[in-house]
């Protein structure tokens, strides 16, 4: 029986070893599906507000679910180290979202995306936000199509790029 084995690269473990030994602050990409049980969104929230706690600028987006547990675990360490990027305009964000999302310092909104669908909109502004940072840490489901490629596109990026699956 002949099994393949994914075996890292020099340029990969490098990259890693750089990555655990740097004692500064990081800019952290959090990004994940909206379908989370609360049990996990609490979870998330306890690891963005130890992030930001720890002097990391955390980056993510506006959905419900994982993004908006990240918000609010960063909101409460510190407001100023929190940057929200949404894939449209304030005014296409679901209701539930926009009270959190107004009370955000750093707020980026793009509404030249307005016409685009949520996914494809998503997909751009996924892409932004991982150009911005360093690091990214994913929750996805295993048919989290646009989720998986912004992973496939950090990691392309030479970006430490962290994956949760909830399946």
């Amino acid at each position: 029986m002949s099994q393949s084995i994914d075996i890292p690269t020099l340029d990969t473990l490098a990259q890693e070893l750089a990555a655990i030994q740097q004692t500064g602050s990081k800019r952290i990409a959090l990004l994940g599906s909206r379908h989370v049980p609360i049990t996990h969104q609490q979870l998330i929230e306890m690891m963005s507000y130890a992030l930001v706690l720890g002097g990391n600028r955390l980056m993510t987006s506006g959905a419900t679910g994982t993004n908006a547990a990240a918000i609010k675990g960063a909101m409460r360490a510190d407001p100023n180290l929190l940057t929200v990027i949404l894939p449209q305009s304030l005014t296409k964000q679901p209701r539930e979202s926009k009270e959190q999302l107004e009370r955000v310092i750093h707020l980026v909104e793009n509404p030249d995306n307005d016409g685009l669908s949520l996914g494809e909109a998503s997909a751009l502004c996924n892409r932004e936000i991982v150009s911005r940072c360093q690091q990214l840490i994913c929750f996805a489901f295993h048919d989290s199509h646009t989720l998986l490629k912004t992973c496939e596109e950090a990691e392309e990026q030479r970006k430490l790029v962290t994956l949760f699956y909830f399946d």
